[in-house]
């Protein structure tokens, strides 16, 4: 892994933030995505050597076409790909606005899916690569409230599937990661009733951290996935038996 390069979607907090200083650990150069200039150029600070920033918004072409020109002009196209950026937009289905469903959908497989096909073409000419999508747990077991969110990390998987079976004659491996509860300022902000009953439905009764999906993000793209494809690796405590 040493000295290849790696993108990081989403890369200023949280989960995005946490891979992208395992793989700049395990050697690699970073490149990490965030959605303001301001938050990009703090991802170098925040993940120490190895690590650089540039300005991407899944939602809007123009962005993910202005990075992949950026990086091609840099030499810079990615051996390691990490589609960890996404958005929600919750809301109970009937009232659901037709904008909230757009958006959520636009950033989580659109964008996805453009940013996936310009890193693609390095590294079939390469003939190796790793692609890591970041799906969720509610993906596979539904929740109130996110009908949109849990339909696009749903399509992150099937999207997944298909594309390992189109490039792996070309030593290219397509996986996800499929995080369950994990501690982030979101779940830090439940009352403590509600995150005792949180708790009580993991096995190993607590939130995950950030360090255990950066932890299965670097399995997947170091040696030890090579033979992994097509696959979704469950971060979840065992809320969730895939």
């Amino acid at each position: 892994m040493h000295d290849e390069i790696a993108l990081v979607t989403g890369a200023s907090r949280g989960i995005g933030r946490a891979v992208a200083q395992a793989l700049a650990r395990a050697g690699m150069r970073v490149v990490g995505t965030a959605t303001s200039a301001a938050a990009a150029e703090s991802l170098a600070a925040a993940g120490g050597a190895g690590v650089g920033g540039e300005v991407l918004d899944l939602r809007e072409p123009d962005s993910v076409a202005a990075l992949l020109a950026r990086l091609a002009a840099q030499e810079r196209m990615p051996a390691v790909l990490v589609n960890n950026a996404g958005i929600a937009r919750d809301n109970l289905l009937l009232r659901m606005r037709d904008a909230e469903w757009d958006e959520v959908f636009a950033a989580n497989l659109a964008g996805m899916f453009r940013l996936t096909r310009g890193c693609l073409k390095a590294m079939l000419r390469a003939r190796a690569g790793r692609i890591i999508n970041m799906t969720s747990v509610v993906a596979f077991t539904g929740n109130a409230g996110q009908c949109n969110y849990a339909a696009s990390k749903a399509g992150i998987v099937g999207f997944t599937r298909a594309l390992a079976q189109e490039v792996g004659a070309r030593g290219i491996t397509v996986n996800c990661i499929a995080p369950g509860f994990i501690d982030t300022d979101m779940t830090r902000a439940l009352d403590e009733p509600r995150r005792a009953a949180l708790l009580e439905r993991i096995p190993l009764g607590r939130l995950g951290t950030a360090e255990d999906v950066a932890a299965a993000a670097l399995y997947l793209a170091g040696p030890g996935g090579a033979y992994v494809t097509g696959q979704t690796v469950h971060v979840n405590g065992g809320l969730y038996f895939g």
